[in-house]
């Protein structure tokens, strides 16, 4: 056998991003995770500083559930994703001058940079550079997010990035348009990040950049988090939705921008059809056009992250399909179907828009529990093999509370739940806070079932090759 090198073994460790090199058996293609997750949202949307409070602490309780190094502090990733604490936010960048638009009209981006100084200003001039070529974008200002690295182990301390957030307001047309200033946002995003890739030694990784949700996560341990990042502990960080999620980084490396969540979901478990839904979505790259998106979807290819894990990829096409205008349990559904095809207990109409949207995305197969959320609501999806456990609470003051386990929050009397239940295979639940109450699988299926001719667009323009 052929020597190798130290620094082919290993790769390249320079940014926050790094991977060993493939060898033997191992490939960074096959990178996959299973973990906890946990989610509690306030159903009428109200925001509060307990659901920021509640959420590390379901966090804390799926401690379990993740995974360490060598070193007890060095963990295999932690994060929350939340509503945009907007009252938080305007006042951090009130301190630094700026006063920030109505919410919506602005976003906030949480981006890994590289902690040397020179290659940090690159990356940061590179999308304040991408910014302003982007109509109805204005580049606002820079922050330094606070964080705790005493609280590192050795080894996520020597890939610790240097996080910033950037502030972005929307102009123009996007000024009064959340889905067209979600869309430039995203353009943004991949633009940068393509463009940072090409200079060399400059890592560029926004966790998220939007106008509703805001991503706090790393190298963590689950109780590190909230250590590391002093801002999740300050009063007026509020939300009225937050996903959790602690990493088993399953026979793979941990990594900073691999932690959980990502822009739309926290996941538990693997997507086994991979390779298959990768290839999928590169072929349809050729013929993809958006109205949103315009003539710059192109410059946005390719669409999913090819160096993320099965989940981040999973993350990746979610977020495209939302900004197609799909709803995120109708994207959510279209990648994750129940088995519908042979069973006489699905409705016709169901099976109608199963199969008319089995033309457009196959099945990605798990076994997974997906928490999802935008902002304006949040559901949990177990995939057609239902091999990872979901438990849920809805309480009398108009609380969800949903994990990979039941006790993540202890102090819940027992006279204060209105409901409990569990998620079985196949099964979705939403809760729209616009609405305020939590949809059952029955009633959103019902509802995306009724909402377009499935059926007849079939019929018309459906080609049989059965013999």
């Amino acid at each position: 056998m052929e020597a190798r090198s130290k620094s082919e073994v290993l790769g390249s460790a320079s940014s926050f991003d790094w991977l060993p090199a493939a060898q033997g058996l191992y490939d960074p293609k096959h990178e996959k995770d299973s973990c906890g997750v946990g989610m509690i949202a306030d159903l009428a949307g109200a925001s509060s500083r307990g659901i920021v409070e509640s959420a590390l602490l379901i966090l804390e309780n799926l401690d379990h559930r993740g995974a360490r190094g060598c070193e007890v502090d060095t963990g295999d990733g932690a994060g929350m994703l939340c509503a945009m604490p907007d009252s938080f936010m305007r006042r951090e960048f009130q301190q630094l001058g700026v006063e920030l638009p109505a919410q919506k009209g602005y976003a906030i981006g949480n981006v890994f940079l590289s902690r040397d100084e020179g290659r940090k200003v690159e990356g940061k001039k590179i999308l304040e550079s991408i910014c302003a070529s982007i109509p109805g974008l204005q580049f606002l200002a820079w922050r330094s997010v606070p964080v705790c690295s005493d609280c590192l182990g050795k080894t996520a301390r020597n890939f610790e990035p240097a996080i910033e957030q950037c502030a972005i307001k929307a102009s123009g047309p996007l000024a009064t348009d959340a889905r067209r200033f979600e869309a430039a946002l995203f353009i943004l995003r991949k633009k940068a990040a393509k463009a940072a890739g090409e200079v060399p030694d400059t890592p560029l990784y926004v966790c998220s950049l939007s106008c509703r949700i805001i991503n706090y996560k790393g190298m963590l341990t689950c109780p590190g988090l909230s250590r590391y990042y002093p801002d999740l502990l300050e009063d007026d960080f509020q939300s009225h939705v937050a996903l959790v999620h602690s990493r088993f980084s399953t026979n793979t490396f941990p990594s900073w921008r691999r932690a959980h969540p990502f822009r739309y979901l926290c996941h538990n478990g693997e997507i086994n059809t991979l390779r298959g839904n990768i290839n999928a979505m590169r072929s349809r790259e050729g013929l993809m056009q958006s109205s949103v998106l315009g003539p710059q979807l192109a410059e946005c290819f390719p669409l999913v992250e090819l160096d993320q894990t099965d989940s981040g990829i999973f993350d990746n096409v979610l977020e495209v399909m939302t900004l197609a205008g799909r709803s995120l349990p109708e994207a959510m559904l279209m990648m994750m179907p129940q088995a519908w095809e042979n069973s006489r207990a699905v409705p016709d109409e169901w099976k109608d828009f199963f199969r008319f949207n089995a033309a457009l995305m196959e099945p990605w197969d798990g076994p997974a529990l997906i928490c999802f959320t935008d902002g304006s609501g949040v559901g949990a999806s177990l995939d057609r093999n239902g091999l990872r456990p979901c438990r849920y609470y809805v309480t009398k003051d108009n609380k969800i509370i949903l994990s990979s386990e039941c006790g993540v929050l202890q102090n819940i009397p027992a006279e204060d739940i209105l409901h409990k239940g569990r998620l079985s295979p196949g099964k979705m639940l939403w809760a729209d806070f616009s609405e305020g109450r939590l949809r059952h699988d029955g009633e959103i299926k019902q509802k995306l079932a009724m909402s377009q001719p499935w059926g007849s667009w079939i019929s018309k323009e459906g080609v049989s090759m059965a013999a």
